[in-house]
């Protein structure tokens, strides 16, 4: 996969990046494209599209690595907290799963998420919402 995908390129080391961090399990390296200075990626080394393909073994390590970061990003920039994300396709620049972490201050002009709120519209709305994710836990369970 490594000639096909940017991130199992890097990992490979045969595309350069500013690693951070690396464990056995996953790289952490500077987003080339950051909201703000310290913007990191942590990828899992083995090639995986998004959160919905991680295997079990790699949750574990994948969450230890992003909140290390997170940390790091506080202590070691002295940012104030950090935003921690994962896209799923839609916004997801490079098909290999991979964490955000961006560091936080306030005032720092990130406002919130980056899509309109869009409210219920009235208690059965979130009824039939709550009923239809109910149901998609149950399947994805099975």
């Amino acid at each position: 996969m490594a000639g096909q995908c940017i991130f199992c390129s890097i990992i490979a080391r045969e595309r350069t990046a500013h690693i951070v961090h690396e464990t056995e399990d996953c790289l952490v390296f500077l987003d080339s494209r950051p909201l703000f200075p310290g913007h990191c990626l942590v990828a899992t080394k083995q090639h995986v599209e998004t959160l919905l393909d991680l295997p079990d073994p790699l949750l574990k390590p994948l969450l230890a690595a992003a909140r290390l970061i997170a940390r790091a990003v506080e202590r070691g920039l002295g940012a104030e907290g950090s935003f921690v994300a994962v896209n799923n396709r839609v916004s997801q620049s490079v098909p290999h799963l991979h964490v955000h972490v961006i560091p936080r201050r306030k005032g720092d002009g990130l406002k919130g998420f980056f899509w309109p709120r869009t409210p219920y519209r009235d208690e059965k709305h979130i009824e039939e919402v709550l009923a239809s994710l109910r149901a998609g836990v149950a399947a994805a369970g099975r």
